[in-house]
């Protein structure tokens, strides 16, 4: 393994950045000690005074620059805040809070120390262009795809227990924690990824996954064990609404801590999953419709088989379905060494190509994730209009089919994958109008620098073949590009 060559000045910067968020968590439990109305929301939604205290849980207040100012005053500067994550610049170039009226919920990492936010919006504050929830951005210091909610308290109850409970948000974590549910974590601002999911297996090699029972629950859902068995965990899972008022674990816990930790503790085995879900509508008898459905559902479950590492697990998988449909296992596994894994190479399509939150995208795809994702929330393409000249070629592809109305690709894979991406991340968060100001700056910067590049490149070329009339006229070009893009900047400041 090559180790990453960290300068002092990256160590200075870190620490700068680790300091802001001290600082941003002590001004939001203070927010909050002085916030009726947010205490009451919490008090409402079943969080105690002693779980509140227990993860520093706080309030944002809902002026433009509260945070901000409160910041400089303590001495740092407005572009390290900016460069945390905790301001945004507006249209105008003005830096305001990025959290405003917002219940917030500190992030840690595995080590206890606060790396970004999330904000829940008060009720009185929610209309149609203010997201329910806001999250921190990528910084040096916060990477979505390897932070979990609450692991930092979680991991010796994960290790004592040899299992790990994964349910969706922070409230479902916290309530599971008040009810006694001490080995649990979440997700939270983000799919699940394998970099989570490699980061549990450090500690236990059993997860229960908990998902909804509607069609995004349930597909999200899929795809997160497909991952965990990818790692080689033992899989168990939870699906609530289910069974009649079963909605989430906060709401399970809400009415009876006791039946919470009954639900984990009976989360049903994968395979009986797939069994229920893909067999249990199978019509009974012999008829030409029964026959099909049952085909249907089993080739649906052996496509998942894909993902099982152990062999020993797998032929554990064959005896059981053989078991239960009265299919020879021999023909089972027939089947299953010929069917291509459609679903398992999508889903490897997806994590390879877009991990978590796409951190090996460039900075034009992922300002063009981010302005796709807000624009499907808002149902409002209009607000891309002015930059869709400038995305990337692939999320042009996916603009035109998303505007259309199409939300899969199936004859290209990696649009598809990239389809289901936008349409996960477009559920997570809302983009507020400052940040899609500044992404849209993002990618007019990046079609500028791609631009210089290439004329730079052919200047080069011109130069190497003794095209002097070409190189004149190149020149030409790159001296009225590095005008106009001064003017442009000396404008903008």
């Amino acid at each position: 393994m090559v180790l990453k060559r960290v300068s002092p000045e990256e160590y200075r910067q870190a620490g700068v950045l680790y300091d802001i968020h001290i600082a941003a968590a002590k001004f939001f439990q203070e927010a909050l000690a002085r916030s009726r109305e947010a205490r009451e929301y919490l008090r409402e939604r079943g969080i105690s005074q002693e779980t509140v205290a227990e993860f520093g849980i706080g309030f944002a207040p809902p002026e433009r620059d509260a945070l901000l100012l409160h910041l400089i005053n303590l001495g740092f500067r407005p572009d390290d805040i900016l460069r945390a994550g905790l301001a945004v610049k507006t249209e105008r170039g003005l830096q305001i809070d990025r959290f405003r009226g917002r219940i917030i919920f500190p992030i840690h990492d595995h080590f206890g120390k606060v790396v970004g936010f999330t904000g829940r919006i008060l009720p009185r504050l929610a209309s149609d262009r203010t997201g329910k929830y806001l999250n921190s951005p990528e910084t040096p210091i916060f990477n979505k795809s390897r932070v979990l909610y609450g692991l930092f308290k979680a991991k010796p109850f994960i290790r004592e227990q040899g299992e790990v409970i994964l349910v969706e948000g922070q409230t479902d974590f916290l309530l599971s924690w008040q009810s006694g549910v001490r080995n649990v974590a979440a997700a939270s601002g983000t799919a699940l990824t394998a970099d989570h999911l490699r980061i549990l297996r450090r500690l236990s090699e059993r997860v229960v996954l908990c998902f909804d029972n509607d069609a995004a629950g349930l597909a999200a859902g899929e795809r997160a064990i497909e991952l965990a068995l990818r790692e080689d965990f033992h899989v168990r899972v939870v699906v609530f609404g289910d069974e009649e008022g079963a909605k989430d674990p906060a709401e399970v816990a809400l009415r009876d801590a006791a039946a919470l930790k009954k639900l984990f503790a009976s989360a049903r085995p994968v395979l009986d999953f797939y069994l229920q879900r893909y067999l249990g509508a199978v019509p009974q008898g012999d008829t030409p419709d029964a026959f099909l459905a049952l085909k249907k559902g089993v080739r649906a479950i052996l496509a998942k088989l894909h993902a099982v590492q152990s062999s020993v697990e797998r032929n554990l998988w064959i005896k059981e379905l053989s078991a239960r449909t009265g299919i020879a296992e021999h023909a089972l596994m027939e089947e299953f060494e010929q069917i291509t894994p459609s679903l398992q190479q999508r889903s490897d399509v997806a994590e390879d190509t877009f991990p978590g939150s796409l951190p090996k995208a460039s900075r034009a795809e992922k300002a063009a994730q981010l302005l796709l994702a807000a624009a499907l929330r808002r149902e409002d393409f209009s607000i891309l209009e002015d930059v869709e000249p400038f995305f990337p070629a692939r999320y042009q592809q996916a603009l035109s089919l998303l505007r259309a109305g199409a939300r899969r690709a199936e004859d290209d894979p990696k649009l598809d994958a990239l389809l289901s991406f936008l349409i996960l991340r477009a559920g997570m968060a809302e983009v507020e109008d400052a940040e899609i100001a500044s992404l849209k700056q993002v990618l007019y910067s990046e079609h500028e620098k791609k631009l210089y590049r290439e004329i730079a490149r052919t200047v080069r070329e011109a130069e190497s073949k003794g095209d002097e009339q070409r190189l004149s006229a190149l020149l030409e070009q790159l001296n009225r590009y590095i005008h106009e893009r001064r003017h442009h900047n000396g404008a903008k400041n």
